[in-house]
């Protein structure tokens, strides 16, 4: 990832999200239900003594980043603001790198009427953020190869439309539910799961020839085949069943797990979960038989330095599928009142940092 975003000259104004795709609760917003409460109680007193000061809010964080919520935040700003026509909004977009302490976005106007909303536009642009940087990170080690983003069933259901859409950004080829990938309209995707092979008396083969049988033919089909411990008995398997119908094959050995093709082997590497010996192994037995357009996706405790090292050695991976590695790290943001009615106000420490890469905000 680059070190320091481009400064030359402003960058085009591009589309942002319709406030509408995100559903948010209002009304809850507007009573302040998600706010911290000292915000809440700095509304009432600010309306108590009439006073109405016209405020510059800048945002930021401290990390090297991609950007991610910005459009979320800006329609928390829009549909729960006590009247977004009295604020002025600017704003990067999502998906942009961001320096340590950059301003991601400002809001100008009068204090009382977005007071409220601080704690609810941080939090989305802090997780939103962590993900789409944790994205890019993966997806620039993977050297143009997909990822599939598969962490959905590491976290409560309600974050992912929006972890959804930031890995999208960032530039995952794939998501693994609907919701995920609905707010640009796509479709999840996935792979014929162990579930499904257990309730077939564990018959991968099985499994997968139903799969091919009942599910939509435009669908990519990838079967996991790592159920018996012998991908490469199972993969050989499964492409001779299945020939042109069958994508792919996902490896996900258990890291606590030795695979038996690699126990034949044993020598001077850790041999447990997929490492770089088991999907050559894969790849030569599925090439020897003549299904060398059948894709290998690897899964299983993958990050960025794992696939780091995968490239390093050229390990014949096609896709890899990572799950809670994007959820790694901390992109906290901050909010400062920095000018009050054009005078510098910031505390101590703060000051305001103007941002020529801020676009304004419809």
């Amino acid at each position: 990832m680059a070190t320091q975003p481009l400064r030359e000259s402003v960058p085009p104004r591009r589309p942002r999200l319709d406030p509408s795709v995100f559903r948010l609760p209002v009304d809850r917003i507007r009573e302040g239900y998600y706010s911290d409460v000292y915000f809440n109680r700095t509304v009432d007193v600010l309306r108590a003594d009439r006073r109405h000061p016209r405020v510059l809010m800048q945002v930021f964080q401290k990390q090297q980043a991609v950007v991610g919520g910005t459009d979320e935040a800006i329609a928390i700003l829009k549909l729960c603001s006590e009247d977004f026509s009295q604020l002025r909004v600017h704003a990067l977009y999502d998906g942009d790198e961001i320096a340590p302490w950059e301003t991601a976005m400002t809001v100008e106007g009068d204090y009382s009427l977005f007071a409220r909303l601080e704690t609810v536009y941080l939090g989305v642009l802090s997780r939103r953020t962590k993900v789409a940087t944790n994205v890019r990170r993966v997806v620039e080690a993977a050297n143009g190869k997909q990822i599939i983003f598969f962490p959905a069933r590491h976290d409560h259901h309600l974050v992912q439309t929006g972890d959804g859409y930031a890995a999208h950004v960032s530039g995952a080829i794939g998501v693994s539910t609907d919701a995920q990938a609905s707010w640009w309209g796509g479709k999840g995707v996935g792979t014929v799961p162990h579930a499904l092979i257990a309730t077939y008396g564990g018959d991968t083969v099985l499994a997968a020839r139903k799969y091919a049988e009942y599910v939509d033919p435009s669908v990519n089909l990838v079967v996991l085949v790592d159920f018996e411990n012998d991908s490469v008995r199972t993969s050989l398997e499964v492409a001779r069943a299945l020939g042109t119908r069958l994508w792919g094959v996902r490896l996900d050995t258990s890291e606590t797990m030795v695979d038996q093709s690699v126990q034949q082997i044993m020598g001077d590497f850790d041999p447990r979960g997929v490492n770089a010996q088991l999907c050559r192994l894969v790849r030569r037995a599925l090439d020897r038989e003549g299904f060398e357009r059948v894709k290998i996706v690897a899964s299983g405790g993958f990050n960025v330095q794992k696939i780091e090292r995968f490239e390093r050695e050229q390990v014949p991976v096609d896709a890899y599928g990572v799950g809670s590695a994007f959820f790694q790290g901390s992109y906290d943001y901050t909010a400062d009142v920095v000018m009050v009615e054009g005078r510098p106000v910031a505390k101590t420490g703060r000051r305001y940092r103007p941002n020529p890469r801020l676009q304004a905000v419809d």
